[in-house]
């Protein structure tokens, strides 16, 4: 076992974040969202969501600026607790972030199919009531490899392609929100609500819609599981863990506001492809094609981040003996973690196969890792003073604000939206239950049959390295 390579720069940190937090889908879900929600709703909704998500980063941004190490929630949650809490989060990750790989699998096809319809021919079988299909499948596969290919030469070079990429994102986003604002009017944006469509009051659309928009901001872990590989200095880590989700929100907002003024807002909860459609709709194919182009390039990023944070994870598990030891080598020329990235290459090929319509069931239990993850990592947080009184530097460890506190009330209330029946986010599907079970029998077993052989103290110098501090972290 070796450490990972230094290699990624400030502003590569940043598009890690903040690309792996934006993702592809809402561009044509914002259709969906002004239907059941309304402008306002999905607007404001994101904007809550946005400062919730960032009082959660701020627990993530205080432990990434004491141990950047690989592996993120797993580091933190096993100093500040134990050898479980940290397998348990490491578990419930690798299972959100190869679902997130398997649905690239899928979304990449299902993306160019509202350009290119004949895509959905040549179906090969059917599960879950949706056809899959054989350019999808070939799409999937090719995109999965080149993935893996990026990451496969290391952080190097897919941080460099993910700071392209991004920027990229922002120029082309920097014309869709000034054509739209420029093009269109206050009067299709106002008034923000419609409760004749919607169904709900002004507020009941806000606070419906943050939990869902919550899903959407998941991701800016990536750049606490990866911090062992950046340059910055520990503190600017941390730092960058909130510039994340800031940037990311804001982007989700702009972009939307921008789609909502463009055309009656109410016109476009009509429609069927959100941004992509509307700037259609109004007479600006290119616009509209740069709409399109931004999920293609944001399929890209969030699909190299999640691939880069698992490999991550399992890296952090090996390190300490619940995963086999070949995950945690490490390439010595291009600092690679190649045998965790080869796992996570099958595992996201293996569940895409299964095509979008069993893809629904995995992809709805994200929720509940993520917020089962949350809020594991915020109680961490609140235990640290508790049981490391002075830091390495000798300075006491300093108050807790109760911010972190408000997100992880979030975080708890996702848990519980998804897994209580009478919810209106309840997972919809007893397949979905059996996945959650299942999930979490399959890592019981992994757990209880791994070697746990390594004291406290050895497990803690493996996954805190330079950091490890015996005097100050028991």
């Amino acid at each position: 076992m070796s450490n990972l390579k230094k290699a990624i720069s400030p502003a590569a940190l940043i598009s890690i974040g903040a690309a792996g937090v934006i993702g592809s889908s809402w561009l044509y879900l914002g259709s969906s969202f002004f239907a059941e929600f309304g402008a306002g709703g999905t607007i404001l909704g994101f904007a809550v969501a946005t400062i919730l998500a960032s009082f959660v980063a701020m627990s993530y941004s205080w432990f990434a600026s004491q141990f950047p190490r690989a592996g993120g929630e797993v580091v933190y949650v096993f100093v500040a607790g134990n050898r479980l809490l940290g397998y348990t989060v490491g578990w419930l990750l690798i299972g959100t972030f190869t679902a997130l790989a398997a649905f690239y699998f899928t979304a990449t096809a299902r993306l160019l199919s509202t350009v290119w319809p004949q895509l959905n021919s040549f179906p090969m079988y059917s599960i879950g009531g949706s056809d899959v299909y054989l350019p999808a499948i070939i799409i999937g596969l090719a995109l999965s490899l080149f993935i893996f290919f990026v990451n496969w030469l290391g952080a190097a070079i897919s941080a460099k392609t993910e700071l392209l990429l991004f920027a990229a994102m922002v120029v082309l986003a920097g014309f869709v929100v000034v054509a739209g604002f420029s093009s269109g009017s206050v009067e299709n944006f106002w008034p923000l609500f419609d409760a004749e469509l919607t169904g709900r009051g002004n507020v009941s659309n806000i606070l419906s819609f943050v939990l869902p928009a919550m899903a959407f901001m998941t991701g800016f872990s990536v750049v606490a599981i990866m911090a062992e590989e950046a340059t910055s200095s520990p503190r600017r880590i941390g730092q960058i863990i909130v510039w994340s989700v800031v940037i990311a929100g804001l982007f989700y907002i702009i972009v939307l506001t921008a789609t909502a003024w463009v055309l009656p807002w109410q016109d476009i909860a009509k429609m069927t492809n959100g941004t992509i459609e509307a700037f259609d709709v109004a007479g600006m194919p290119i616009i509209s094609t740069a709409a399109f182009v931004i999920g293609v390039l944001g399929l890209f990023t969030t699909f190299i981040a999640v691939f880069s944070a698992s490999a991550r994870i399992m890296v952090a598990l090996a390190r300490i003996e619940l995963f086999p030891k070949v995950f945690a080598t490490v390439d010595k020329k291009s600092g690679a973690p190649r045998a965790a990235l080869t796992f996570t290459l099958i595992i996201g090929i293996a569940l895409g196969l299964l095509g979008p319509g069993a893809l629904v069931w995995f992809l709805n239990t994200m929720g509940v890792y993520i917020g089962i993850v949350w809020a594991i990592s915020i109680w961490s947080y609140y235990r640290m003073p508790i049981i490391n009184k002075t830091l390495k530097d000798g300075s006491s460890t300093p108050k807790r604000s109760i911010f972190p506190a408000i997100g992880g009330i979030a975080a708890i209330a996702i848990v519980l939206a998804a897994l209580l029946p009478f919810s209106p986010t309840a997972l919809t599907s007893p397949y979905e239950y059996l996945i959650v079970l299942g999930w979490f029998g399959l890592g019981l077993l992994i757990y209880l049959f791994s070697p746990k052989k390594m004291t406290r103290k050895e497990s803690l110098k493996a996954l805190l390295g330079e950091f490890y501090d015996e005097e100050h972290i028991k």
